[in-house]
Parts: C-alpha cells; structure tokens; sequence
C-alpha cells in the first residue's frame, strides 16, 4: 500500500512522508526521527544541528538570484499523536504507519496516521532536497513533544533562529490562513481512597463505551461528539444512585488533546438486582444513543460478566467521585466575541484512572483568551476540590494573538486568490500552535500557518485529502518564490 503512496502527486512530499511514517514516532519518544532528520540534514551537506532539547535546525542557503530575500522558517512538529482501535495490535514505539489509499483521501489501519503534522515535515524536507525550486534563504525548524505538551518550542533558545518570516505547516484546511491560536492549560485532579472487599455474593460486570468518533480536543470541541469518560460516568451514577453498584476500576481515555473514545469500568451488583438493572442499562444506553444519533451514530455501550472482582471504591469516595465528574464542565464552555464561529473557551475530560485506592482526572483547557483560559481552569480545580480531590495546573502555553495586518498574511492572501481564483479563509484556531510560544520567544517574527486539508486528526479516523497536498505544494512554492527582498 505504501508503495502506491509513493506514487501520488507530488511525488517529492509523498515520499517523504512515507520515510518519516516508517520510523515510529510518538510524543516523548522521537528519539529515532530526530536522528534520522539530523542524518538527512548532513547528507545534503547543510548547516545542521540538534538543540539542547531536541530540536533540529537544517539551513539551506538561497537559490541562485534569491540571495537577497527574507529568510524563511520552515516549521513544523516531528512528533504523532499515538492513538489506535482496541481491535488494532500495534505498537507505536517499534512500528512503521500502515497507510494505504481510500479514494480521494490516505489514511491509516486502525492507528493515527501522522499527518498531523508529518506532511509539514515532508513538505520541508522536499525543499531541502530540491536542486530546482526558487527560494529564499531557508532555515528548517523541526520541534519535538507539540502534541503533549510542546517542550520543544517552550525550550528553544531565544537569538538561534535566524528567520524574519515564519511559515508554520500546522493548519487543517486547504483553505485558511491561521493567524492566531488558543493557549492551554493541564488541569490534574488526583486522590486516593479507601478499598473495601467487594460483596461476596454480588455479580462482577464490565461497562464499556466504544464506537465513538474520537477527535482533536481543540478543532472539533465544537462539533458535539461524545466523550467516552462524560458517557461511562453518566452510566454510572444512575448505577449507584438506583441500583447501589460499586466500583472496582475505571479506565478511561489516553491523551490529554485527544477527545476519550472509549472507556471500561468494572463493577458488582447485587445478584436480586441484576435483571432490573441490566434493563435499566439498555434504556439509558438507549437514551444517550438517541441523544448522540447524528454525530456519534456507531456509539456502543455494553455490559458483560466479568471475573471476580476483589476490592471496590469506599461507598463515599465512589459518590465523590461520580459528583465532581459530572460537574466538570466537558466541551464549549464560551464563544469568541471577537471573531464569528471561533471557540474562545473549552475543556476536554480527556482520562480518568481509577484503580489501587488511587484515582486521576486529566483535563486540558484552551482558551483564546488568557484570563478565561485560568478562570475555567479554576472552576475545574473547585470542582475536584469539594470531593477532596489535589489539583495541579501545568503544561500552561500562551495563545497567538492575531496580527490582521501581518506583512506575510497579506502577500498569502494575494497569492491565494491569484492561484486559485477565490479569497481564503483567514482563521484563527481553537487548538494549541507552536507559534503562541515561538512569537514570545521572537516577537519580531512575521508569522502565519497553514496547510493541507486533515480531517479526523488525534483519532484513528485521521485522514488527509489527496488533492489538498498537491494545492498545500502549489501554494508553498509561490509563497518562496516572492518572498519579499531583506
């Protein structure tokens, strides 16, 4: 499959990617793709070289005639998002991306794909490589970790970048220019609690929800989708509120920018309960479903025996717990005053643990605006609090603010309508870009983002649209070729 990739149009960026999605990758664990950027880097005979956090910087100096232009910085994040079905054996630390072509789209078996933002690397790469494309003095920024927590721009160096212009390739539609974006915060809600010998005449039972979209916790907030850990807990309060159930373990979503597709609790029911409550379950099953029918239409909720369960939550611990989640707020929480149809605030409830007397919630929240970011962020930590919950915040990274009359935004404008005969969509995003933390570091840098078109990005539905990649190429290439004289 991967060998027909190969073949697509431009065959410069597909080959590329297909090299980058052959060495595993995932957040926190890029130390085989950092080696294999720098060895790129050094055969072509380029400046090359890692920063003290991992970073790789290439620089290629200018083509013939296009010395005296702007230096450019390419960038764009080496790290994946490792996200896979339950269904799928496969392990991101030792094995490649299986792609393969689905009609006008690419995608991958039943894993993320790596687009996101593998096609921004590649992309940078075919120009590093080519021997026959007019550009600018180029300077390559390839960062590590922006998906969990974006410790490679947090720990670049300010005075090492030599660009006045940066180009990020971190955008999802073929069609806008990013002029801003959303700052995050991780909230962290951890306690322990007491465990208890589970009954011993009660039935032990696993809950699972799966089926559900999945999605990244910034771009698709706003569409509605289900949260696995917001539907398991919603189960489960009207489990122990009528039926008295009791809590062994939950298990819940995985990354924090990721919406939770699927979760799994394990529970005892008294053995006189049991028929009732499974016809319970099925109604509430059935309501949630007919709630979610348009945009989580494969939703599942299931029931199984399950193997003798030995210990359960303390019965106040448990009401705690099930009380502050369906407190917390999941999803849009406000609308941006400023620009139409933009998320401004959101949070994701994104991981519940609970198991060996100790239970975590993991939230991320974003906002455009930083003093919202912070008041929701706090009305989480009082939440938690009041069901005697330890909360921390961390990972917090600033927002983008954006600058409509940004020199480079208006030569992007121009040359879009030029080569595609309409006027693009200038955005800004409700998701963590690099560039919030590169323009604290370098307020001097003329900075815009954009790219193909990726849809489905953080869940194993991640897909690119073919075409776009090709229009992506058109267009980055123009850009290069006029870039303003220094």
């Amino acid at each position: 499959m991967t060998e027909s990739l190969r073949e697509l149009p431009p065959i410069a960026i597909w080959n590329k990617f297909a090299d980058i999605n052959a060495i595993p990758r995932p957040s926190k664990k890029e130390e085989k793709i950092i080696q294999f950027m720098l060895d790129f880097g050094r055969a072509l005979h380029l400046e090359t070289f890692k920063d003290p956090v991992g970073n790789v910087i290439i620089r290629k100096p200018a083509s013939e005639g296009m010395e005296g232009r702007k230096t450019v910085t390419l960038q764009s994040h080496l790290d994946m998002v490792h996200q896979k079905n339950n269904d799928t054996h496969f392990d991101f630390e030792t094995q490649g991306i299986a792609m393969y072509v689905d009609g006008d789209w690419v995608r991958a078996k039943g894993t993320t794909l790596g687009a996101d933002n593998g096609l921004g690397v590649a992309a940078i790469m075919a120009l590093m490589e080519s021997s026959d494309i007019p550009h600018p003095p180029l300077e390559a920024l390839f960062t590590i970790d922006e998906e969990t927590g974006m410790t490679g721009a947090k720990g670049l160096e300010t005075g090492l970048l030599k660009g006045e212009i940066l180009l990020n390739l971190d955008t999802e539609e073929d069609d806008e220019l990013d002029i801003g974006c959303a700052g995050g915060i991780d909230v962290t809600a951890k306690r322990t609690y007491l465990e208890e010998a589970a009954p011993a005449d009660w039935v032990a039972l696993q809950i699972n929800v799966k089926g559900l979209n999945g999605g990244h916790s910034g771009i698709d907030i706003d569409k509605g989708l289900g949260n696995a850990n917001k539907i398991m807990n919603r189960l489960l309060y009207h489990a122990s509120s009528d039926y008295g159930i009791r809590i062994g373990e939950i298990s819940g979503g995985s990354l924090r920018n990721a919406i939770p597709r699927e979760s799994c609790s394990k529970i005892v029911v008294a053995s006189p309960k049991l028929d009732r409550f499974s016809m319970d379950f099925k109604k509430w099953s059935k309501t949630i479903s007919n709630e979610l029918s348009l945009v989580e239409p494969d939703l599942l909720m299931t029931i199984s025996p399950h193997d003798k369960i030995h210990k359960v939550m303390a019965v106040e611990a448990q009401k705690q717990l099930l009380q502050s989640l369906y407190a917390a707020h999941n999803g849009v929480y406000a609308m941006s005053a400023a620009i139409p149809d933009l998320v401004e605030t959101s949070n994701n409830v994104a991981k519940v643990e609970v198991e060996n007397g100790s239970m975590t919630v993991a939230c991320l929240t974003r906002s455009s605006v930083d003093s919202a970011k912070i008041d929701l962020a706090n009305a989480l930590k009082c939440t938690f609090e009041l069901a005697g919950f330890e909360v921390v915040f961390g990972g917090r990274y600033p927002g983008w603010n954006p600058d409509p009359n940004s020199p480079i935004l208006k030569l992007l404008k121009e040359k879009y309508k030029t080569l595609f005969n309409q006027k693009p969509k200038v955005v800004a995003c409700h998701a963590g870009l690099e560039c919030g933390i590169l323009a604290e570091k370098y307020p001097e840098l003329d900075m815009i983002s954009f790219g193909p078109t990726i849809k489905g990005a953080h869940s194993p539905d991640e897909r690119v649209n073919i075409g776009s990649v090709q229009k992506f190429w058109t267009f980055l290439l123009a850009i290069l070729k006029d870039i303003p004289k220094a």
